[in-house]
């Protein structure tokens, strides 16, 4: 089974770019979504105990807990220690399903992947990127961003030039809807092809 390992910085179209290989029928796991549902669960008490005051009725409150985190490594450090094992293990109980379904391959949806190692455990890694202008302008357009928090986000993720460095293959979302589902369609075809 192929892993698929997609990531992008903010803003540069991961979300719709998933959307399209799930939409070609390729099983993704999605480790944003799994870290809000860890939010709402199984995270939301180790979280509190380690930053007070950002639960809100059993669910981790981002806005409280932004302005623990943002800008301040060790902090950030404690709560990836808390939520990457378990993001890790639902990942890991994904990939047993697909193996189990005979799966050719699947999308692991990773923000972080280089940042945090992830491309280790990825066969493809995947990048979509696009001009600094549209990536800007799509997440200062986002409700509640502002240009410091933006640029607290940019900080904390690898140079868009770094991870196109590192990519096997660029999706590039810049140039339009149709542009991005040919080449995720031109990609899936090549994995396709694969022994």
């Amino acid at each position: 089974m192929i892993r698929i390992g997609l990531t992008g910085s903010i803003g540069m179209g991961k979300s719709t770019t998933s959307r399209m290989f799930a939409a070609c029928g390729v099983a993704g796991h999605d480790a944003d979504a799994v870290v809000h549902m860890l939010y709402s669960g199984r995270a939301a008490a180790l979280i509190e105990t380690e930053f007070p005051g950002t639960v809100i009725d059993g669910k981790v409150d981002r806005t409280l807990l932004s302005p623990h985190v943002l800008g301040k490594p060790d902090a950030i450090k404690r709560l990836e220690a808390i939520v990457h094992p378990l993001v890790r293990a639902e990942e890991a109980a994904f990939l047993a399903k697909a193996s189990a379904e005979g799966r050719r391959a699947v999308l692991l949806d990773i923000p972080l992947m280089f940042e945090t190692g992830g491309d280790g455990r990825v066969d493809v890694c995947v990048v979509v990127t696009a001009d600094a202008v549209i990536q800007r302008a799509r997440v200062l357009a986002r409700s509640g961003m502002t240009t410091e928090r933006f640029e607290a986000i940019l900080a904390r993720q690898m140079p868009d030039a770094e991870k196109r460095r590192r990519a096997h293959f660029l999706i590039d979302t810049g140039l339009g809807l149709k542009a991005t589902k040919r080449s995720v369609e031109c990609l899936l075809r090549a994995i396709a092809a694969l022994p």
